[in-house]
């Protein structure tokens, strides 16, 4: 048997699947396509969690577009970031011509060009429906993140969230995070949390406070608050096709920590909502994490240790997650264990840098009768990658090199009119344009601060009478005693009792004062 012929029984064996399956391309050997050897991924193994990883400019972009279109044929809703704007494509057929024409040929498929469902979302508001959060659904482990907060920062940051939630405010916006972070370190409730919680020092609230300003000032405010995007929009289908909703970020593209948490709150949210599924024939939803490297640069422990739960466990909820990053050191180790499906473009091997990167990426892969693998990484061309996946058994493929399948539909952004028109038509455009302002954390205690300033005034007040009201009385016990004292009366018995003290210093009798008083009335 020829190497050709072992190439194409060895793939055949560990790909083909009588279950359905996304068709990725034809394996390569030795340069040639060979169309028999098909490279398939078992729909049922899409929650198993992937990698796509690839130098820039090697087809990272189109491989998530093929998978998208497939996964929408068979019914499974797919939710991607759109880091350049040009995925919003996949709403209008593609073209044909002789190069896609070529390439399907040698895969054995005709081109069919063909359109998809899609939603269009923007954390601005302004290139889709507008995609919010409240903070408490962020938590403070991505709020952290988000505000770019060392360690003792994001401490602080979680006495907030446990005190607002012990105390029942609800922190929907940013102005309600700045209410909470004033009240408990110079309000009111310094004194109220630091036997339970610990203090905040004024430093480390001035910082945080600074840090939530200066996201203010970059105009993204708009991300947290209500009306808060409800997870059960992304799981939706269209005349039996998964909708494929894309979030527009290339407006926010020079705030990638931004966009990329936000995507990860996302995942938290679905984790902490879908009910357990199992394994199921197809996922409820695939979601791909573009530029997935910033998820983790300077990452803290708590915000590694979320990732790596959600990960491990949202598979069973029916959920795969694909990460789509250059190099696939870029990933954790220990999300990377996890990751069952892996599509590896070329690699550059340019510096010592990427020389040592290229190693590390080969010893990830297991070893291949067909390839030397440190050759084939650097030697693929666009629109090709090295692919091994679970088969429908959960069993690791054959290492294949592969021609990849081309998208169906635009490879591009729509015309701005068609995009707007396609924004404006759309039902949650409408259901999330205007944001809902509801009583939460800031007026509970901006309502609480002003009833106890009046508490306070009126407690100053009555203090201050009651010291001012015993003068009062003296004074006017003083003018009732002066006014007696100068009556006739008092007068006459004043005199009286000088006579008599007289008297009894002198050896007179008070009798004779008497018998005077009897003879007269001036007593001669």
């Amino acid at each position: 048997m020829s190497q050709k012929e072992d190439f194409v029984a060895a793939m055949q064996k560990s790909y083909s699947t009588s279950l359905p399956s996304i068709h990725l391309g034809s394996g390569i050997l030795n340069g040639e396509i060979v169309t028999d050897a098909r490279v398939a991924i078992p729909l049922r193994m899409m929650n198993r969690h992937g990698l796509i990883a690839g130098a820039t400019g090697s087809g990272k972009t189109r491989t998530l577009q093929v998978l998208a279109e497939q996964l929408s044929d068979a019914g499974v809703p797919v939710f991607m970031s759109d880091i350049k704007g040009d995925l919003s494509g996949l709403a209008q057929p593609g073209t044909t011509n002789a190069r896609l024409e070529e390439r399907a040929a040698a895969l054995g498929i005709p081109f069919e060009p063909k359109s998809f469902p899609i939603e269009l979302y923007s954390l601005s508001g302004k290139l889709g429906a507008q995609m919010r959060a409240t903070i408490l659904e962020f938590g403070p482990a991505l709020l952290s993140k988000i505000l770019d907060l060392n360690d003792t920062q994001e401490g602080v940051l979680s006495i907030l969230f446990k005190y607002a939630d012990d105390k029942q405010l609800p922190m929907v916006d940013l102005n309600d995070l700045k209410k909470v972070l004033a009240y408990l370190s110079e309000g009111a409730g310094a004194a109220e949390i630091k036997a339970d919680y610990g203090r905040i020092t004024t430093s480390t609230a001035g910082t945080i406070l600074r840090k939530i300003v200066a996201l203010e000032q970059q105009g993204v405010e708009s991300i947290f608050g209500e009306k808060s995007f409800d997870i059960d929009d992304l799981i939706a289908k269209e005349d039996g096709r998964g909708v494929i909703s894309l979030l527009n970020v290339s407006d926010v593209q020079d705030k990638p920590a931004l966009f990329s948490t936000f995507m990860l709150s996302l995942l938290a949210e679905l984790y902490a909502t879908l009910p357990e599924a199992g394994d199921l024939d197809k996922p409820k939803l695939v979601f791909f994490l573009d530029e997935a490297h910033l998820l983790f640069k300077d990452a803290p422990k708590a915000f590694m240790e979320q990732i790596e739960k959600v990960i491990r466990l949202i598979r069973s909820k029916g959920v795969g997650i694909f990460f789509c990053t250059q190099m696939a050191q870029d990933i954790p180790d220990s999300v990377l264990s996890q990751l069952g499906n892996r599509v590896q473009h070329v690699l550059r091997a340019f510096t010592p840098k990427d020389a040592e990167g290229l190693k590390q990426t080969v010893k990830t892969y297991p070893r291949s009768d067909f390839y030397q693998i440190d050759e084939i990484l650097t030697t693929l061309g666009i629109g090709q990658a090295l692919i091994t996946v679970l088969n429908e058994k959960g069993i690791p493929t054959e290492v294949a090199a592969t021609h990849l399948v081309p998208p169906r539909s635009v490879m591009g952004p729509l015309t701005t009119a068609d995009y707007e028109t396609h924004v404006r038509k759309s039902d949650l455009y409408s259901k999330y344009k205007d944001p809902i302002d509801p009583e939460s954390a800031y007026e509970i205690l901006t309502r609480r601060m002003e009833e106890t300033a009046r508490t306070e005034e009126k407690a100053e007040a009555e203090k201050v009478a009651a010291k001012a009201a015993p003068r009062a009385n003296a004074r006017q016990e003083k003018g009732m005693f002066e006014e007696a004292l100068s009556s006739p009366l008092a007068k006459q018995v004043g005199r009286e009792l000088v006579r008599g003290v007289f008297g009894m210093l002198f050896g007179k009798s008070v009798s004779t004062r008497s018998r005077k008083k009897s003879g007269g009335l001036f007593g001669f």
